[in-house]
């Protein structure tokens, strides 16, 4: 007979008490503009997938997709910026 057993940790794992923490917090607040950027882009993506893509289609894919670009840049500065500790190497 074999006996299924389960681990504490992986029942719990999304207990109640189980909150983020103020870091993971910060750290989602931080990459917001991101998040956003990329939602953006996911619903410009999905309007045409029922009809051919029309000039304004593409227009607000490649604006959507500049976005997205330019706040990865930013996050990337903002992240470099924040964990260089002395300021120039």
């Amino acid at each position: 007979m074999n006996h299924v057993v389960t681990l504490q940790d992986v029942v719990t794992a999304f207990a109640d008490w189980k909150e983020p923490t103020s870091a993971e917090l910060d750290t989602i607040e931080e990459e917001m503009p991101l998040i956003l950027a990329e939602v953006d882009l996911l619903d410009v993506q999905i309007v045409p997938l029922d009809r051919t893509p029309t000039e304004l289609d593409e227009r607000r894919l490649r604006r959507a997709r500049r976005r997205v670009l330019a706040e990865r840049a930013a996050l990337a500065n903002r992240t470099a910026a924040t964990s260089l500790p002395g300021g120039a190497a």
